[in-house]
């Protein structure tokens, strides 16, 4: 992978990991595309760094939150009361939310790096994104905020989160869509998805970092690796700020719009080259 690739891939990374139109789809695409042939694991294990820079987008941005549910945690476990508080409550919640990822990507993870080198794959799943978001705006009366989500409302948002193991899949368009048709209102199922991603990531990473490192001439990947990390980062911290903005405001319709017609337009053109 050159860094010029490793650029061009970061900034979709940054633009499309929090806004739900699926990152994984857009990597898929770009490469197809442009006609760049990254092995299978390679392009999985790159996938992942570039979600981790994401991943310090997002924990820059919501340092404060993350500040509050880390203190609270603690003394609620020091104090033997680990619910008592709100923000307490709601890191255990995403503990919870995050378990039904873990063992599903732990189980399936060799069929979820196989499907992500498939253009098709991605146009197909990509119309499942567009339903999701269809449905957040249909289900739900979004009247809850953030401090309100209770435990099965997290395990319904972790259940949504899995399907999102599949390039095409939004993941914060999918938990989005658990948390609005649990009635969260826009923003505030955006920062519990936002806050999700946390933990989800920094296990995927931890695997595939172990995966680069048993890879030979893993040493090599390390230029285009870095260069990645840091435009994801950068990209995505911009891209957190517009879409919550835009949620206070707007509706999910645009995205599921550009969802669908994504999708036909990578179906019918991978389907005329078969």
């Amino acid at each position: 992978m050159t860094i010029i690739q490793a650029i061009i891939l970061g900034i979709i990374q940054g633009l499309t990991e929090f806004v739900p139109i699926s990152s994984s789809a857009h990597l898929v695409i770009a490469q197809s595309f442009f006609g760049w042939k990254i092995p299978g694991q390679a392009a999985f294990i790159f996938d992942v760094i570039i979600h981790l820079g994401t991943l310090i987008a997002v924990v820059i941005y919501f340092r404060n939150e993350l500040s509050k549910i880390i203190h609270k945690v603690v003394l609620g476990i020091i104090h033997r009361r680990p619910f008592e508080n709100d923000w307490s409550r709601l890191g255990w919640i995403i503990i919870l939310a995050t378990i039904p990822a873990v063992i599903v990507g732990f189980l399936f993870r060799s069929q979820v790096q196989e499907a992500f080198s498939q253009p098709l794959y991605a146009g197909i799943f990509l119309s499942l994104t567009a339903i999701f978001l269809f449905l957040a705006e249909i289900i739900g009366h979004r009247n809850r905020h953030l401090l309100e989500v209770t435990w099965k409302d997290g395990l319904i948002i972790g259940l949504f989160q899995v399907v999102s193991l599949l390039p095409g899949i939004s993941r914060s368009g999918a938990a989005i869509t658990g948390g609005m048709t649990r009635d969260l209102n826009r923003q505030s199922a955006a920062r519990f998805s936002f806050l999700l991603s946390i933990p989800a990531i920094i296990g995927a990473s931890g695997l595939s970092i172990i995966d680069l490192l048993r890879s030979p001439n893993h040493s090599i990947q390390i230029p285009a690796l870095l260069t990645g990390f840091i435009v994801s980062a950068i990209v995505g911290y911009i891209s957190i700020r517009w879409l919550l903005s835009f949620l206070g405001k707007h509706r999910l319709y645009i995205f599921a719009i550009y969802c669908l017609g994504l999708s036909i337009t990578i179906i019918a053109v991978a389907l005329s080259r078969a």
